[in-house]
C-alpha cells in the first residue's frame, strides 16, 4: 500500500501514535510473512526460513529484533522527512549498521541484458527478509522521489506511502478505506450542519 517495501515495512506498526499501537510483527513468522507477501523472498526460501526459525528460536528472536530496530530507525527517519524536521542522527546511524551489514550479502550477478543486484541469501539466514528493505530505504532516500514520500491524512492512520498520483496531491495511505472514511465523515458533518 505504501509503495516502496521500506514504507509498507514501517507501516507494520498500525497506529503508530495512539495510545495504543498495534504490532503487525509479534514473530519471527510475521516477519518471514510479510516478506513474502512483499515479493523480498520466495516461498521456497520462507518455507527453509520456518523450519530454521523453529530449530533455533533464540536466533529467530534476535533477527526479529533487529528487524524491529531498523524499522524504528526508518520510522524516525521517514516521519522526519515528512514532517521537515531534523532527522535523528541516532537513527541514521542506527539504519547504517543495517545497511552495512545486509549489503555484503548483495551480488551482481547477469540477468536479461544487463546485470542485476541480488541478494545472496544462506539456506539458514534467518537475517535475511529485512536485507533487501534496508536496500529498498537506501534506494529511496537517496532519490528523488523522496520529496514524495506523504503521511496519510487521517489521523487514525498515518501510514507512510510514496505519492506516484500526477499532480502530487494524493492526501490517504488509501482511498478506499482512509479516504472513503473522510468523505463520509464530512457527508454526515455537512448533512448535520444542514439540519441543525
Amino acid at each position: 500500500m505504501g509503495g516502496p517495501v521500506c514504507l509498507d515495512f514501517i507501516n507494520t506498526l498500525d497506529d503508530r501514535f495512539s495510545a495504543e499501537p498495534k504490532e503487525l510483527l509479534q514473530s519471527y513468522i510475521d516477519l518471514a510473512r510479510f516478506s513474502v507477501d512483499a515479493g523480498i523472498i520466495s516461498d521456497l526460501q520462507v518455507d527453509r526460513l520456518f523450519a530454521w526459525s523453529m530449530q533455533r528460536p533464540e536466533e529467530a528472536q534476535k533477527a526479529l529484533e533487529s528487524a524491529i530496530q531498523l524499522r524504528e530507525a526508518l520510522s524516525e527517519i521517514f516521519y522526519a522527512v515528512v514532517g521537515k524536521k531534523p532527522v535523528p542522527s541516532a537513527a541514521v546511524t542506527v539504519f547504517n549498521q543495517h545497511v552495512r551489514e545486509s549489503l555484503q550479502h548483495l551480488k551482481l550477478v547477469p540477468g536479461k541484458g544487463r546485470f542485476e543486484w541480488k541478494f545472496e541469501i544462506p539456506e539458514h539466514e534467518l537475517f535475511a527478509p529485512w536485507w533487501p528493505i534496508a536496500r529498498d530505504a537506501v534506494e529511496l532516500l537517496a532519490s528523488n522521489q523522496l520529496a514524495f514520500v506523504r503521511a496519510c491524512a487521517s489521523k487514525t492512520c498515518e501510514w507512510l506511502f510514496l505519492d506516484e498520483s500526477k499532480n502530487h496531491r494524493r492526501r490517504w495511505c488509501d482511498m478506499t478505506k482512509c479516504g472513503n472514511r473522510a468523505k463520509v465523515k464530512r457527508f454526515y458533518l455537512r448533512q448535520k450542519k444542514t439540519a441543525n
